[in-house]
């Protein structure tokens, strides 16, 4: 699998933004998993120690540009 970029986000941070966020490895590498968080909530924990979050598909929003 393609390794996603952006900044990595540990489980347990605050979302920067709502969207979509894609767990990956300790490395980068994406595992195929996704998950929904809303901006300002807490990431959940992941499925392995080392993995984090990184931002894939930002949510849109009517009123954005």
């Amino acid at each position: 699998m393609s390794k996603p970029k952006g900044t990595m986000h540990k489980p347990g941070q605050k979302a920067p933004e709502s969207g979509q966020y894609g767990i990956v490895g300790p490395k980068g590498g994406n595992t195929g998993t996704e998950v929904t968080v809303a901006k300002g909530e807490t990431l959940p924990p992941t499925p392995k120690p080392g993995q984090g979050f990184i931002l894939v598909d930002k949510t849109k929003h009517k009123d954005d540009k």
